[in-house]
This record gives structure tokens, sequence and C-alpha cells, in this order.
């Protein structure tokens, strides 16, 4: 009969006092020693000064940190060379030492506020001035300004000639000022975002907060800044009503959790409600009622949520009560014993830091503050939901336990819930009156940014109740990132915590791990100098001359100048050639080209609006598009040669999909996965038809799987839409189709996943009812949610008791252990008292490898062989794969070996490492039931685009902090890796250079390389990529090796000859340093992108940095050049976008030159002729408005509109893009040859009228001369603006409508201003030159012949060029043009969106949905492990899954069914993925050393032991 599901109140598990393994980190050889020798310190008060070894080895990478492993500080220090710890004092005089000679604190902690936005208001104006005038060409041109005040030097209107100057100073000012603002805006939003702070207290440690005057001025700007800004807000309030539009959502919104204005306590739209009572249940202490806790709102004893009522099962003792054993305080309890005739082992007594003696004034108050006023030494209150404002040391919470949860996607990317404990000595202090009566110290570790290590320890004085006036004993309890929350973290599933600030502001590890922001320039913008001062020289040279010319002029004597000037300006020739230097210096400033850097701004600011509106990089889910956040650097994004990638939120979607599983030799699940069709794909299978079939087949499967049933169960909590493991064999044989023996295999099998897990169940009422799971990694959710669809539901927790429901029953199971998962067991346990029968079951999960070393050694050598052979299909199917096994344990078996748990449990030195061992003492020969399959499933298109971006030869490396195994198989997943790579596992067990440089040195003999200098140089001219034969997986701990300045080339020289690069476990600070190695050692252009806050290093190191917006923090946004809603909008934005951006900002810098050449050296031409005096060949005006109106608009245009192929051709044909990478779209060649090309042009234009005008026949028909230099300035003026038109127009590939007419204007102009100017008397000596020169036929015959002769060799060498030696985007054209390329105008424009283009069962099994996106790295997630973990004994050079590099195994008889029943009927999934590996080529896996199905059957059980050895007694060494 089928359990009704529970009314009223939705039912929330409560966690059970467990070690929690999940945040606890694995040590590296020397981590014993570390931290022993750590809290050695401690206990002895040693000097806190001791040298630290920097973390990695080296020096830290420009803007970022020191690159620690995050694997690895079992074996740093973490802390800076040379940091003082500090020490915290709460309640507790400050020592002498500890003060200066004025009584105030030595120590200065720094404040919380933060700024992460480079410029201020006040420090806006001269920050940005100074940044500008890093421009080479703008301090030039403030110099011309200043030489043209003096009239000496002939400038002819000194105020007109700054306009041009103010104009791109201003509007780069206004783009920079745009760029910040946003930034500036977020920074005041978390700066005063509200938090309950501990007032009216003394805080010893920080001084009086004096404002001098120079805050009390930035006080007041600020005030007044944001004044006028919520004024203009206001205003425009008034007149925009309505939500936010499409642009408005682009922009990064402030969290809600900051933001939000209220002081009350806010609900958790998914928070769980404890039903176990909060403090206010057990008795208080103090006996005092008045001390009100602001503002905890926990029920009180009896009291029911929202007036329901309660489902707390009756006739339990009241969870809050504690008993004490033997101990004063009564503040450590244990786990009831079973069995009444043993004692319990003597626990640690843990004491108080409140001092039950000291009187307490009972004026302090938890009041609601801001962030920026919170300061080391605070006590905080930290209530559900609400980001944590520092780094806080964890004193009590709303749990009796004191565990709290805690979201760390801001900090790390992962979503997923950790839990953090309370310190044993403060999980009494819970009133603010108790805060007062505290007195402890906290001696702590200097700031580092290692985000998994600290090492502290709080020291206090316990008096002994019995005699109150004794002096004490000092007790001291270490602290770890168990106990810390960390700046940036949410506080989930929490009502509230009570902690005391150690780090806040610039000091938190966040901060730390951020770097500062960077002002990036492009790579063009940075060469961009050289060339500029190239054409100083020539200026200078042209200066020179003229100089020279002028004083030798006038020192000749016996000239015309004697009689027809009346002196030169200096008196004499050496000052008159001095003048005439800076005289020309004016005359020809437009050889530097300043309209130039404006236009380029212009360009620019447009493609960033273009990217901005690809409608084809919108991600609608989130109402977001591709938003540029640095619009300086598009061109950069289009030589991009390197792109470093985060896996988890940036390559996957960290949604996991139980796919599959083998029970008692039997497979289930029906899937057709993305690595699977990989896999076809290159064996030559047709995906689309096989795909199409699959999931045809999976509906039918899914309906039929569905109705079965809840024919054996009505199951209240299935919902078809969240069930992902489609088997309908699976529910027969749960019916006993098969027998009762394969019957009862299915249900133990689903039992053993609903009890072994440490998740949060969270039930929502309705009809049906709802319930869903929070885990610590999202998949041991999906397992627990399949045990719930297929009818064994976890209900939650009760005290130390499961509660599930199978099949309509609901039992209890007493939770007598849980020894957790971490990254070295590789597996998590859970120990359990049957209800039926009373017996002690140990259940247990983990890696195949680990399983299987530690099964009973002689038993199950069938089951062993076919589970072996399921779990490593499923691996070839890209599945993540782990075994299930148990062990019934004896009464008093189990009771010796809890007496050594519990010792191990309370020990303070090497308590990881005790437990490890004690654990290692139960799971022993285990029985195998059976393995699962679960599918971590990629974001839409990511194989595809990393396809597409290897094919324009980018190169990916995967930079993440997960684990080895976890990488490696979403790299074979993504089409990162291949069967047909030899993967090159670096890991350096023995954390010695010398070893890690043999293995480098090993490594690199293989490509025939020495790393040598002369290799490093060859390196940087080589761009071409690897051949697909190598990749390199290293972990975190090798890494800090290899970043060493003595391996460092070398290590980088090995990775420039693998297609692949996998680094593993590593910080945020280590992916920055592996960017700069590459983009400093290599001189190549990187792209970093990234989803969390652990990436924000990079993003920052990076030539330009994106960020992914999805549903986790924005921290990433908000630090990145490019912000992107999905990581397959990346190859538009790098193969479109980026390729088109740098090929028109190449092409329109060049030509700028190219014009200005020819305008300026037409000048010099003439000054020849004219003794070099200084005066103008062309009317003033021409002067002007050459670079504003006759030639800006056609280049800037060029810049803005050019295409070489369309869109959807440059993702057709990527390798495109390789132009990009080699960087040949912008070269020193590419730029002389424009410049020459300039002033042979300029030699034409004014020597075809030099050579008109000098036989002297220039009579016109009335009689009157057009020889004076106004008329003849004319000639040459129009002809070369048509010609450097007609010169851009030839140097454009897209010739449409738009910029045909704006050419045609461009020229025309010229000739209508000549008419117009001319035409009044205004124009003085240029009256009438229109009519005059425009009416002469020889004016017309010249400008056409100037233009011809010009523009000949231009084009030439551009039809040589492409009909002998025609470039890859030639030969696309003319395949264009012969229609070879119409099939894209049939599709779809978006080539880019790949969206359901992944033929996998998702579509169609809806991921599971958990409670939102939960998140955690792998080295934490309980047991997800792939099918192969290298161990002591196994190890897998080439392929993730067993396999030897080819898509065979030898043992394809034991996938040969047996004879049973359960077989007969037909399994799509299995039989696909059979014949798949029956038809690839055989294999020499005999030859190597793999992890694969046949090994796993021959593998030992080398961890087990007889079942008559005794267990040894390790007591004395947990002591």
């Amino acid at each position: 009969m089928a359990a009704q599901p529970d009314q009223g109140d939705s039912h929330v598990s409560t966690p059970i006092n467990r070690i929690r393994w999940a945040t606890q980190r694995v040590t590296g050889q020397s981590g014993s020693r570390k931290r022993r020798s750590i809290t050695n310190r401690f206990h002895k008060r040693m000097s806190s000064n001791e040298k630290k070894r920097d973390s990695t080895g080296k020096e830290s990478a420009p803007g970022s940190q020191s690159a620690e492993g995050e694997a690895s500080e079992g074996s740093e220090d973490g802390a800076d060379q040379g940091s003082k710890q500090r020490t915290i004092y709460f309640n507790t005089p400050l020592p002498d030492e500890a003060k200066d000679e004025h009584g105030h604190p030595l120590a200065d902690f720094g404040r919380n506020k933060i700024r992460t936005a480079k410029y201020t208001p006040i420090s806006f104006v001269p920050k940005n001035l100074w940044f500008q005038f890093h421009n080479i060409a703008n301090i030039y041109f403030l110099f011309i300004i200043i030489l043209s005040f003096f009239s000496i030097f002939g400038a002819s209107n000194p105020g007109l000639s700054t306009v041009p100057l103010i104009v791109i100073i201003v509007a780069t000012a206004i783009k920079d000022a745009i760029e910040d603002y946003r930034r500036t805006i977020l920074d005041n939003e978390l700066n005063n975002s509200p938090v309950r702070r501990l007032v009216n207290w003394h805080n010893v440690n920080m001084n009086e907060d004096t404002i001098d005057l120079w805050r009390r001025i930035k006080k007041g700007t600020s005030r007044g800044i944001r004044w006028i800004a919520n004024r203009w807000k206001r205003y425009r309030g008034q007149k925009q009503e309505g939500g936010k539009g499409y642009a408005q959502r682009a922009l990064d919104e402030p969290r809600t959790s900051t933001s939000g204005a209220s002081g009350a306590r806010r609900d958790s739209t998914y928070s769980t409600f404890s039903e176990r009572p909060s403090f206010h249940s057990t008795r208080s202490q103090h006996g005092s009622e008045a001390i009100q806790m602001t503002p905890v709102p926990s029920p009180v004893p009896g009291k029911e949520r929202r007036g329901e009522p309660s489902s707390r099962p009756t006739g339990r003792p009241d969870q809050g009560q504690e008993v004490g054993y033997g101990f004063p305080d009564g503040n450590v309890s244990l786990p009831p014993n079973p069995d009444p005739g043993s004692a319990a082992p003597m626990a640690r007594a843990y004491g108080s830091v409140i001092n039950p003696h000291k009187r307490a004034p009972g004026k302090a108050s938890f009041e609601k503050d801001r962030w920026k006023s919170v300061e080391v030494g605070d006590f905080v209150r930290i209530f559900n939901d609400d980001q944590i404002p520092a780094d806080v040391v964890v004193l009590s919470t709303s749990d009796p336990d004191g565990a709290c949860y805690v979201e760390t996607k801001n900090l790390d990317g992962e979503t997923n819930l950790k839990v953090r404990q309370a310190l044993h000595c403060g999980r009494k202090v819970k009133h603010a009156r108790d805060c007062e009566r505290t007195d402890f110290v906290i001696e702590s570790e200097p700031p580092h940014a290692n985000l998994y290590q600290y090492s502290g320890v709080v020291r206090w004085l316990q008096h002994d109740p019995k005699h109150p006036e004794g002096p004490g004993h000092e007790m001291a309890e270490p602290i770890s990132t168990n106990n810390l929350l960390l700046r940036g973290c949410s506080l989930r599933n929490t009502k509230w915590v009570l902690g005391v600030v150690i780090f806040a502001g610039e000091e938190t590890k966040i901060m730390l791990n951020s770097g500062i922001t960077p002002s990036k320039r492009s790579r063009i913008s940075r060469e961009l100098n050289w060339n500029v001062i190239y054409n100083f020289i020539i200026l200078f040279v042209m200066c020179l001359v003229t100089g020279i010319v002028q004083g030798v002029t006038w020192a000749q004597g016996n000239s015309s100048l004697d009689f027809f000037e009346f002196g030169s300006i200096g008196g004499k020739p050496s000052l008159d050639g001095f003048i005439t230097f800076w005289t020309g210096l004016i005359l020809f400033q437009n050889l530097v080209p300043i309209s130039l850097y404006i236009s380029l701004e212009i360009i620019k600011t447009a493609q960033a609006f273009f990217i901005y509106s690809d409608t084809f990089m919108y991600y609608d889910e989130i109402d977001y598009p591709c938003t540029p956040k640095s619009w300086n650097i598009s061109d950069d994004v289009g030589q991009i040669e390197y792109i470093f990638s985060d896996k988890t939120g940036t390559l996957t979607q960290n949604v996991m999909e139980f796919k599959k599983c083998t029970i008692d030799g039997v497979p289930y699940g029906e899937a057709y996965t993305e690595a699977q069709a990989g896999m076809q794909k290159r064996q030559g299978i047709d995906v689309e038809v096989e795909g199409a079939k699959a999931k045809a087949q999976i509906a039918l499967d899914r309906v039929r799987m569905l109705d079965e049933s809840r024919k054996i169960h009505r199951n209240p909590y299935l919902h078809d839409d969240d069930v992902t493991f489609v088997a309908p064999d699976f529910v027969t044989d749960l019916a006993g189709y098969s027998g009762d023996a394969q019957k009862r295999a299915n249900g133990h099998f689903m039992l053993a996943l609903a009890l072994c897990h440490t998740v949060i169940s969270e039930r929502t009422p309705g009809d049906p009812p709802k319930i869903e799971f929070k885990a610590q990694s999202p998949d041991e959710a999906a397992l627990v949610a399949t045990a719930r669809d297929c009818g064994y539901t976890f209900l939650g927790r009760d005290d130390d008791e499961l509660l599930v429901n199978c099949l309509g029953v609901q039992k209890r199971f007493q939770i007598l252990n849980t020894l957790e998962f971490n990254s070295s067991r590789k597996r998590m346990s859970a120990i359990i008292r049957m209800p039926e029968t009373n017996r002690i079951v140990l259940f247990c999960k983990g890696a195949d490898s680990i399983i299987y070393s530690r099964l009973k050694t002689g038993e199950q050598p069938e089951l062993r062989k076919s589970t072996a052979d399921h779990l490593e299909m499923f691996a070839r199917e890209g599945l993540r794969t782990l075994c299930i096994a148990e062990r019934e344990l004896g009464e008093e078996e189990y009771q010796t070996w809890r007496k050594e748990h519990d010792i191990a449990a309370s020990a303070i030195l090497d308590r990881d490492e005790k437990l490890e061992k004690v654990s290692d003492m139960i799971e022993r020969d285990l029985t195998l039931i059976g393995g699962t399959a679960i599918e971590d499933r990629l974001q839409d298109g990511v194989p595809d685009t990393i396809a597409l971006l290897g094919d324009a030869g980018i190169k990916l490396w995967v930079l993440t902090g997960d684990k080895v195994e976890t990488a490696i198989n979403i790299g074979f997943s993504c089409n990162l890796l291949s069967n047909d790579m030899d993967l090159i596992l670096m890991r350096i067990e023995d954390d010695n250079p010398k070893t890690a440089k043999a293995e480098v040195e090993k490594h690199l003999a293989s490509f025939g390389k020495t790393g040598s200098n002369e290799e490093l140089k060859a390196a940087k001219k080589n761009h071409e990529p690897p051949p697909p034969t190598h990749a390199i997986v290293i972990d975190g701990d090798s890494l800090k090796l290899m970043l060493e300045d003595g391996l460092r080339q070398k290590f980088l020289l090995l990775c420039k000859h693998c297609r692949a690069v996998l680094c593993c476990r590593v910080s945020p600070a280590q992916k920055a340093a592996v960017v700069h190695m590459v983009k400093a050692g290599l001189d190549v252009m990187t792209l970093s992108i990234g989803d969390g806050a652990n990436d924000v290093a990079m993003i920052q190191e990076a030539d330009v940095g994106v960020g992914i917006a999805g549903e986790e923090g924005r921290q990433a946004v908000m630090s990145s050049d490019y912000a992107i809603g999905q990581f397959r909008f990346l190859q538009r934005l790098v193969l479109v976008h980026g390729r088109w951006s740098y090929r028109r900002v190449g092409e329109t810098i060049a030509n700028f030159f190219y014009k200005n050449i020819v305008w300026t050296i037409a000048l010099f031409w003439y000054q020849l002729y004219n003794n070099c005096d200084g005066s103008y060949l062309f009317e003033y005006t021409y002067i002007l408005l050459y670079n504003v109106i006759f030639t800006s608009l056609p280049i800037i245009l060029q810049g803005i509109t050019d295409q070489d192929v369309s869109d959807k051709v440059s993702l057709a044909v990527p390798q495109l893009y390789r132009r990009g990478i080699e960087r040949k779209e912008w070269t020193q060649l590419k730029f002389w040859t424009y410049m020459l090309d300039g002033i042979y042009q300029s030699l034409i234009c004014f020597y075809m009228t030099y050579l008109l005008f000098a036989p002297a026949t220039a009579v016109t028909m009335n009689g009157l001369g057009i020889d004076d230099t106004q008329r003849m300035g004319v000639y040459v003026a129009c002809a070369a603006v048509v010609t450097v038109n007609i010169y851009i127009l030839l140097n454009t590939y897209r010739w449409d409508w738009l910029f045909l007419l704006i050419v045609a204007i461009s020229i025309l102009l010229v000739w209508f201003w000549t008419g117009v100017f001319s035409a009044f008397e205004s124009a003085q000596l240029f009256y009438q030159a229109a009519p005059q020169v425009l009416g002469q036929l020889s004016f017309w015959a010249t400008c056409l012949l100037t233009i011809i002769i010009s523009l000949l060799p231009r084009f030439t060498a551009k039809a040589f060029q492409k009909l002998f030696m025609p470039r890859d985007v030639d030969i696309i054209r003319e395949q264009i043009r012969m229609g070879k390329f119409d099939y894209l105008d049939e599709n779809d424009a978006d080539v880019s969106n790949t969206e359901g283009s992944s033929t996998t069962s998702s579509e169609i099994s809806k991921p599971v949905h958990v409670g939102g996106d939960t998140r955690l790295a792998d080295d934490e997630r309980p047991i997800y492990p792939p099918s192969v973990a290298p161990t002591a004994t196994t190890h897998n050079p080439r392929s993730h899954n067993g396999s030897d590099g080819t898509d065979y195994t030898r043992h394809r008889l034991s996938l040969e069914p047996p004879t049973r029943q359960s077989y007969d009927r037909p399994r799509p999934s299995y039989d696909r993925m059979r014949s798949s590996m029956d038809r690839t080529r055989p294999s020499f896996e005999a030859s190597r050393d793999f992890t694969s199905a046949a090994l796993l059957t021959r593998l030992e059980s080398s961890h087990c032991h007889s079942p008559t050895r005794r267990t040894e007694d390790i007591t004395s060494n947990l002591r």
C-alpha cells in the first residue's frame, strides 16, 4: 500500500553530526609535516616571522598573486615570504608590544572598503590624462600646440589648432568614464550592502576612525556626484516608466543579496527549514531573558512555522538537549552507544571562550551597518541568503551541531553547498551579551591568496566552575578552512551565523585573487607607437632639411632676397635655420596623424556596438547579449592564438544526469550521449540518422518505463519531466520479471543509493508533492534523485535517522557513521543500522579501481568481470562511472572500530590522516552490488565550437580546479582530446624539481627537442598548430614546479608541441601564471574565458578576457573585456567579429598613414622650390578640411563596415582566421609599403602640376595667369584628394551603395568647397579660384592623368597578386562568386548557433532538478570519478576510459550476455554501443598498462584482508 505524502509543512532534512570530508583538502607528501609545524608553532607561541616558501617557487605573474596550487597547499605555506602572523584580541587588553608610544595598536589591518574601478571622481581627470598621454602622438600634438602659440613660428591660427587634440582627449575620456562607471556603481552597492555588526562595543584591534582632510574631500566629492546622479535618475524616472529594456538588462546587475534595503531577515526561495529547535530550545546558562538576540527570529520549542502543524515525529528526546560527558561545560556530545554495556570513549573538553565571571555592560547590540564599516576583530551576524562581508571565523550557528552551509559561486564558480563548522569553543556565543563576555585571542597566519588553506588557533583561559577564583588554564583550538567563511560566499540553508572578522577589504582571499583591474591596450595600438616614432624620424629629417636650406639660402647673399625681403626673422642664418626647423614642425605636423586616433576610437566604438547588437550571440534564457566592456581591443580578438578556458560552468553545464547502471551483472539504461556521437562521427557513421533513431527509441522506452513504474507503485514523488534514467527493463525486473534474485538486487541497489549520501532534502507540498535534493555535488543529488524516481525516496533526516519511502513503505534507517568523500579516498561510506533485522551494513560507493581493490578476495569473479565490462562501455560513451558495494558488520566489530573512530575524530593534530586510517580499516572485504553512469552535460555547441576553433589554428588549454580524471573525461567529450592522442600525464609525486626536470626533458626528447633558447626563438616564429598526436595533463603540484625559472621554458616548449593542455587542480593565481607564461614566453595573443571569481586573475592577465554571464556570480563578467551568455558564442566573437575587426583596423591604419604622407610630402616638395621658407602650397582651409571631410569618412566607413567575406563564410571556413594568428594584416612591411606608395603618389601629384607650370605657359583665355601658389595648390589638392579616396576604394573589399556614395561625396566635396569658398571676397587671394582653375581643360587633363599614374602601381600589384599569388581569402571569394557557398544562404544565418545539434538523449531525458545549479570542485565531490582513476597499480598513459587510443578492446567476449531471461529483451543502447565497438580496429592494449574491464577483473583486492584477520589496533598511534 502506497504511503500517503506528508501533509502540511515542507519537510527539510537536518544534517547529523558527522565528519565532513568534502570540505577538507588532499595533502601532499609533506602535508603532515607542514601542518604539524604550524600547529606546534601556534602551541609553542613561536616567533611568527619564519621564512615561508613561496607557493610557486617563482615571482608572481604580473597582475596576479603567487601561483599556489589549489591542491598543493599541503606542501605550501601559502603566505608571503617574510610576512608576520597577525594576532587579534577580543575583550582582552592589548599587550605592550602590540601598542605604539601613544597606546594605539601597531597593527594596521585596513578597511573593508574595496574598489575595483580604475578611477575615482577626484582621480579621474589626472589619472585619465596620465594614461592618455602615454600615447606618444598626444604628447607630440601637445608640443605642437605649445609651439603654435609663439607667433615667431608662423602659425596662422593657434587656437584652432588645439581643437583636434581637445576633441580626442574629451572623446576618449568620455569613453573611459562610461566603461568605468559601472564598476564604480557596483563597488558602491557592494560597499554599502547591509550587515549586522556588533556596536557599542570596543574593538581593541582598531584605532578610532579619524577622518582626515583628504578623506573629507573625497567623501564630499562622492556625495556631490551621487546627489547629481540621483537627481538625474529621478528626472529620467519621471520620463520613463516600466521595466528595464534589452540594453539595460545586458549590463551587470547588482546581486540581490547585497542590495536589499530591508534589515529584516529574508526567506530564501529554496532555503531549508530545519525542524530542529534553535538554541532557544536549550535553557540559557545565564538565565537572562532580557538579552535580545537581535534580530534572530528562530522559532522557540513548540512554535510551528507559518501556523502549520509540525510533521516532526513525536516520542523522541528533545534534539536541543545535549548530554555532557564529564566536563563542566557539557559542550561535547557523542552519538548514543547502541551497546549499553560498552563505555563511550573519552571525549575532548573543548571549553568555551565565554568567561562566566566577566561582567558584561549590556550595551552592545547587533545593528544594521554597511560592509565598508566592518573591521578586523568585529563580531558580525549573517543571515540566510546574505553574502559574507569579509573573511569570518564561525563562532556559532543556528544549527545545534554548529554546521552552516555556504554557496561559493562568487568565489570559485561553483553553486553547490559546502559545509562549514563553528568552533567548539564558540558555540555558546549566541547573544550580543555573550560577545561582551568573551575573552580570547586569535593567532592567524598572514593574508594569502590560497582559497583552500587557512591555519590559525584560538586561545583563551578556561576557568574551573568549582574554583572560579582560580587562575584558569590555557586552552587552544585550531582553526582551519572548515571554520572559515570567505568574503563573496553566500549563506544558505542556515538561519544565522555569528562570527568574528579576521581579514577585511583588500586582504580577503577573493580580493587577493582578483588582482588590479588592468588598463588594456590592443597590440596594434602598442605597435603603433613605433610607427609614429618612424614618422617622427621622417618628420625630423624633413624639418632638418628645411632648416638647413633656409639658413644656407640667407647665408649666400647676392640674391633676390636681399632686394625683396626686409631682413630675416632671426637676423642671422643660423638662427633663421633654427626657427625654420620649428616652423617646419608645425607645417608638416599632419605627418603624425592625430585624426587617426579619434577615427580609431569611432571605429572601435562602432565595432563594439555591432558586437553588442549581434542577435546570434544573444542568450535569450537570461536576456543577455554579447556585451563589450573594453571597446578598444576588438582587433586583438582577431589575433588570438591561445585560448585558456575554465571547465566547470564554462565548458560544462554542471548538470548531472543519471543515464545507466549495472546491477548484479545486468546493464540498464538507454542514452545517446555527446561523446558517443563524437566517437561514431570519427568512425564515419551518420550521426544525424543514428541520433534520430536513438532518440525515437528512447522516447518510446521512456513512456513504457513510466507506465510500468506506476503499475508497481504509485510514487507520489515521481515527476515525468525529472526522469533521466530511462530503463523499462529495470522496472520490469523490479517487478520480478527476471526472478526474485534480480528483483531483490534492483531494490537493494536503489536502497543503497538512497542511503549512502550526504544530501539535504526539501519537500514542496502539493498534489502531487515534489521533493528535491541539495548536495555538495550535483552528481550525488542525481544518484539520490534517480533512487527517488525508481520508488526509493529519501524524505529527510531526523536526528541520526534517514527517512526513506521504499515502494510506498516509509522506513527509518539509523546512521551510525558517515565517512565522506575526499580526493585521496575516492570513495564515501555510510554505516547504517537496518530497521527490520537490526543488522549493521556499510554501503560504499567510489571509483571502480578503488572499490575493486577492496572487494573480498576470491568472491564474485563472474560479477566482477561483467560489471567491469559494463563500466568500461559506459565510460566509452563519455559517462562518469562509480561502483556500489556493501559489507555487513558484526556488532562487536563495529563497536571496536567506533572507539578508534571517535578518538581519531577528536584529535587536533593530523586529524585527517587519522580519520583516513580508521576509515580504511572498515572499508574492506566489500561485496560488489553494481555500478552507475552519469553524464556531466556539456553546454550546447561546445564540441563544435572547440572543433571550429581548432580548425582556425587556435590552441585551447583547459585550466581548472577539478581533478585530473574529470578534466580528461570532459576533454574527450568536448573533442579536445581524441582516442588517437598520447596523453602525457605529468604528476611529480616527490615534489622534487630534479624529478620534474627529468620528466620534462624525457618528454622533450621524444619530440627531438632540448628546450634551448634557439628552439624558443623558432617556436615564437612558428604559429602552425601542432599535430593531434599528443596532449598534456598536469596537476597543480607539478605545475608549481614547472613554473619555476629553471623549468618554465622547457615546459613551455613541451606544451607548444602538444595539441591540447589540461592543467588540473590549479589555483586562480596559477591560472594567471600559466597565461603569463604563454603570453610572454611565446609572444602570442591570448584569450581567457571563465564564469567564476576564480577565473578573474587569468581573465585580467590575458590580452582578451571573456566572462560567461550565466546563472552564476558576476565577478568574472565584471572583470572581463567581453561578456557572453554561452561558450558557443565565443566562435562567432572570435572568428567573425574578431577577424573582421583586426583586418579592418589593420587596413585603416595603413591607409591613414598613406593619405597623410601623400598630403604632407607634397608640401615638402613645394618647399624645395621656395627656399623652405615655411609657406603653404594649399589654401589653409584645405589643410583643415583634408583630415576632417575630404578623406576621413571613407576610411572610417572602411574600418566599420568592410567585409572580405560574410559571417557565414567566416564560420564555414575558419582557416581564414590563421592570417590573424600570424599577424599578417598589420606588419611593418605593410606599413612601409603604404608609406612608399604615399611618397610615390605625392611625387606624381606635385610634379604633374609642376611640370605643367614649369614652361611658364599658364596663361588663360582672358590673359590672366593661374600660376600663383593658391591656384597651383588647387591642381595638387584636388588630384591628391581624388587619388586618396579611390586608393581607399581599391583597398576595400566590400563595395556597397553606402560606401560608394560616401567616396563619391568626399571627392565631390573638394570641388564643391573650392567653388563655394572662392566665391566670397573674404577668401582674399583665393577669390574666384574655382572658375579660374576648374574652367581650364589643363586642370581636368592633369587631374585625370595624375590619378591614373598614381594608382597604376597599386592596381597592377593587386591584380598580379590575386591572379598569380592568391591568398586564401581571394580563393574563397572566387568560390563564393562561383556559388560554392550558396548552401549557406539556405540555412539559418547563425552558423555558430549549434543549439540542438548535439544528438544526445538530453532533449528527451530532462535534467534532474535538484534545487538549483549545484556546483563543486571535483576534489570535493562525494564520488563521481570516471571509470578509470590512475592508482599505484593502474596507470593510463593514453586514454581516459581504459582504451588504448583505439575504439576497440581485447575483451569483447566479456560482453557476450549470460543466459538469463532479462537479456532476451532488446537493449538498444547496449547493443548500439556494442556494435559500435566491434567495428573498430584490433587493439594493442596487451602491450600497455591500462585500467580496462579486463584489468579490473584481474585486480587483486590489495586493500582487503582475510575475514579471520584481526583488525590492527592503532589506538596508540591515533593518540
